[in-house]
């Protein structure tokens, strides 16, 4: 109806209802009196019939149009439980919305142009009740009424708005052509997707919506949230004991029902345990020269731990750092007996019967005998070996000069070792009491289970984000691992992999995790099957945790699909806003004017003129303000190519969902205590309450 016309207007009086009046009213007459036309009954029968025709047709253009004025106040409610979400091989549900168009940016303009308090204000009943609640809280008398006008219930005309904030046309103003399910194709997900969003507006829920789809799918699942959010690893958690999938749930906050990880037990190198380790150091100014040294230690003390037939963690490479003599020994015992040398120990005997305190050099000094010893002898034997003569080298510093070199490096490996930490980062192998299990990336996703990783950054961030980035270097050296050699190198026949698995990462608090392992991770790993969601605040976060623009330009370039909810930062808005193109837009001036006329001999007096006068102008599809203006629960999303749609997500059905599935007893004490810690129930709990539960009854970690 209004495509055919220059300019729509949808924000006028519904005038139709005139004209759907006038033809029932006489579609009545003429039904009633027949004879009032003088023409047979058959002709005036049929008359009425298209009289009521029309009247219908009519009625239903003029409630059209109030139906999109109301609802420019309050949109219709959307909910759906866990079991409704659709599942697709071939695409990715997203929400409801629509593709917004020019059309989309001339309706918002119009609103805001025509008296926006019409139509965009309550009426005055719903004020009243509002005021009535606020002014009378306490009082006894008038708490029965407010208790009414208060219910969410359907039958109550007056009940409050949903609290999300920002303003409801902005998805209103698509609601004229109707909302319908909005998909991306399974095949983007490949380029990456980033979630961008202020606080508190709904990227969790988002999450949520996307992991139940990655698990029910069956791809591999790996969730990241440095926060440390119940709700969502009640989610991941309850939707993968659903689906029959293992569940692995890493928590460092609860080390007593965590599983266990060594970030630096697996590798396809072994410079990767070294690289995963001093990537944590700061690299700025002078820095950069201890970074160097520490990774050059740490490589030393890996490749020695590996040649010795133990496994790196953390705890060892911890305890070599600040002693290196231990290993040094170890290891070149090692190196004589493997290249059958059998005349050492007896050499080594008589320089250590030899040596006196007080003769020793100062760098020396303090320093085990048999080491000192040992490296006497191989300053005159012909053996060689390079991790030897490295190890030897870190024995020959002066203890103090050694521990200044490596000053940023310990402090690091003390967080990483320091409590109950390490009993996760650092597992004993051997130990089969300990029923904790402990998991690697490659059996990750060889076993297609589902992995949540809570890195507990709001008590401490530093041991967090030291984690996270390691976890994520880990990630990146089994997707190169898996490009080049395939999911079944290594496996017997009988256990072939049929094909690679798409492996779903998603990031939340992204700027918290971000490092420069992320790079080759979004350049690269998409070969491998991983496809990767990351979600922050701001632009600016990626900057901040990266510590380079440049290398955060690569990491903003490398995310093909965005998704923007509301933020409060104009930079932000712009890196959205900015890739959209400018669009016309009209605007109607009504042009009013009257002349004298001072010619006496004319019958004319005056003149007068009305007009209407269209103008076009180029204006962004959607601007900034627009962004910034966003209700909680809504989004802007850049699809397959630049194509703009507009989403609302769906509230969860929390009556369903809590029949459907229940969250064990263990994880139910945990997560209780996860939300009365460091997770209050906040504003953006607008879909959710504390005791909402998601999950299916079953035994942690069970496969």
């Amino acid at each position: 109806m209004s495509t055919k016309y220059l300019v729509e207007n949808l924000l006028r009086p519904p005038v139709e209802m005139n004209s759907a009046v006038v033809a029932i009213l006489f579609s009545v007459i003429l039904f009633v009196a027949p004879g009032v036309i003088m023409l047979t009954p058959s002709v005036t029968y049929f008359a009425s019939f298209l009289l009521f025709v029309l009247a219908i047709v009519r009625y239903r253009q003029a409630r059209r149009i109030k139906k999109y004025q109301r609802g420019l106040k309050k949109l219709p409610y959307y909910e759906m439980s866990s079991k409704q979400v659709p599942v697709s091989t071939k695409k990715l549900f997203l929400g409801k919305g629509f593709r917004w168009r020019s059309k989309h940016t001339q309706r918002l303009k119009d609103i805001h142009r025509n008296n926006p308090d019409k139509y965009l204000e309550p009426s005055m009943s719903y004020r009243f009740a509002r005021w009535l609640e606020d002014t009378f809280e306490t009082n006894p008398v008038i708490k029965p009424i407010t208790k009414l006008t208060s219910s969410k219930s359907r039958m109550n005309p007056l009940k409050p708005l949903p609290d999300v904030g920002g303003s409801p046309e902005i998805h209103a103003v698509g609601m004229w052509e109707g909302e319908k399910d909005i998909y991306s194709k399974l095949g983007e997900r490949v380029g990456h997707t980033l979630v961008l969003g202020t606080t508190r507006v709904g990227k969790t829920r988002l999450a949520e919506l996307l992991i139940t789809q990655d698990i029910k799918r069956g791809d591999v699942t790996i969730v990241f949230d440095p926060k440390g959010d119940a709700a969502l690893m009640r989610r991941v958690y309850g939707e993968a004991i659903s689906a029959g999938r293992k569940c692995y749930i890493f928590h460092l906050g609860y080390p007593d029902i965590s599983a266990r990880y060594n970030p630096v037990g697996e590798f396809s190198r072994i410079t990767e345990v070294a690289g995963r380790i001093a990537d944590q150091l700061p690299s700025e100014g002078n820095s950069a020269a201890f970074k160097m040294f520490g990774w050059r230690f740490v490589n030393i003390i890996a490749q020695a731990l590996v040649r010795l037939g133990e496994r790196p963690d953390y705890h060892k490479i911890s305890r070599h750092i600040l002693s290196i003599d231990n290993l040094f020994i170890r290891y070149a015992k090692h190196v004589f007996n493997e290249r059958k040398i059998k005349d050492w120990a007896t050499a080594t005997q008589v320089i250590q019967d030899n040596l006196d305190e007080k003769t020793l050099p100062f760098a020396l000094k303090g320093r085990d005998f048999e080491g000192i010893a040992i490296m006497k002898y191989l300053e005159t034997s012909e053996v060689y070996d390079s991790v030897l003569d490295g190890l030897m080298g870190a024995f020959r510093y002066d203890k103090t000069y050694f521990d200044k070199i490596v000053s940023s490096l310990a402090p690091l490996l003390e967080q990483l070792t320091s409590g109950r930490t390490a009993e996760l980062l650092a597992p004993e192998y051997s130990d089969v009491n300990d029923n904790r299990p402990i998991f690697d990336w490659k059996s990750v996703i060889q076993q297609k289970a589902v992995v949540y990783v809570g890195l507990d950054c709001l008590s401490d961030s530093v041991v967090g984000g030291a984690i996270g980035a390691s976890m994520f270097a880990d990630l990146t050296s089994v997707a190169g691992h898996l490009y080049k050699n395939g999911l079944d190198h290594g496996l017997a026949d009988g256990l072939k992999a049929t094909e690679m698995p798409k492996i779903s990462l998603h990031a939340d608090e992204f700027n918290e995790l971000v490092g420069d392992q992320f790079i080759p991770m979004l350049n690269k790993a998409g070969g491998a099957g991983f496809q990767v969601t990351a979600y922050t605040q701001t632009i600016s976060d990626i900057v901040a945790g990266i510590g380079d623009v440049a290398k955060a330009g690569q990491i903003e370039g490398n995310f093909n699909t965005t998704i923007m909810m509301r933020v409060l930062n104009k930079e932000t808005a712009q890196f959205f806003t900015d890739k959209l193109p400018e669009v016309e837009i009209n605007s109607l001036t009504a042009i009013t004017s009257a002349s004298d006329s001072s010619d006496t001999s004319s019958d004319t007096q005056f003149d007068s003129r009305n007009e209407d006068r269209i103008t076009e102008k180029d204006v962004k599809l959607v601007s900034e303000d627009v962004m910034m203006a966003l209700p909680k629960g809504q989004a802007f999303a850049m699809l397959e190519g630049g194509q703009l749609y507009k989403l609302r997500l769906p509230m969860p059905n929390e009556a369903q969902d809590r029949k459907d599935k229940i969250l064990p007893d263990n994880l139910a004490a945990i997560a209780d205590d996860m939300e009365r810690g460091y997770l209050p129930i906040t504003s953006e709990d607008w879909y959710s309450s504390n005791d909402f539960g998601w999950f299916n009854a079953g035994e942690l970690n069970r496969g």
